[in-house]
């Protein structure tokens, strides 16, 4: 039949395989988070603050950094001076509190950070566990080191949303391996942004 078009091998062939980082900065990072609760701020350390503190502590154009701390590895994602847009930036592997701290101290001197968000791994059930006692002393150590202020950002399901989003993309399992961890802080970064958007900080 004329004007049929063919979808043998060949036709597949000639598509262009898409690049699963491009393809998830367009499609994923774009695309507004739904904000999850905020993290309880812990009362004993005074620079964990909630995001109203936070942003209010901030100077002007000051950019925020998102972390996503894992057993092994630290994701990092950087938002705009505007504090609108989170972006990843890249993955630390995981080591002595004091070698982590060089590499951040680097990024805020460059980058102009003037505070971090931190994903708190609740529970589902909104309980906590040993991982949100990591992570809490984690923020407790950066607000002591480096004099920020840091809000702490129910992570639950961001891991689970950024590898989805990386299956989709055809990401590789070594590639899902090596974006997933500065993405998911971006996941976490960008709900945070949204929030304070949306309660009418920003802007």
């Amino acid at each position: 039949m004329r004007g049929k078009v063919k979808c043998g091998r060949a036709g597949l062939a000639a598509r262009p395989r898409q690049n699963p980082e491009d393809r998830l900065n367009r499609d994923f990072l774009s695309q507004s988070v739904k904000p999850c609760r905020p993290a309880t701020p812990d009362p004993c350390v005074s620079e964990i603050v909630d995001l109203r503190a936070l942003e209010a502590r901030l100077p002007r154009g000051a950019r925020l950094l998102g972390i996503d701390l894992g057993t092994k590895t630290v994701g990092l994602a950087l938002s705009d001076p505007g504090r609108m847009i989170a972006s990843p930036m890249q993955t630390l592997k995981r080591g002595k509190f004091s070698r982590d701290a060089e590499e951040i101290a680097r990024i805020i001197t460059e980058q102009g950070v003037g505070g971090f968000v931190i994903g708190l791994p609740v529970n589902m059930d909104g309980s906590e566990g040993p991982r949100c006692q990591s992570a809490r002393a984690f923020a407790r150590n950066l607000a002591r080191h480096f004099g920020l202020p840091v809000a702490l950002w129910d992570e639950r399901l961001s891991t689970a949303a950024v590898t989805r989003t990386l299956i989709a993309a055809d990401a590789s399992r070594t590639r899902r391996a090596e974006l997933v961890d500065k993405m998911a802080a971006a996941y976490i970064l960008q709900g945070a942004l949204d929030r304070l958007r949306e309660s009418g900080s920003l802007g």
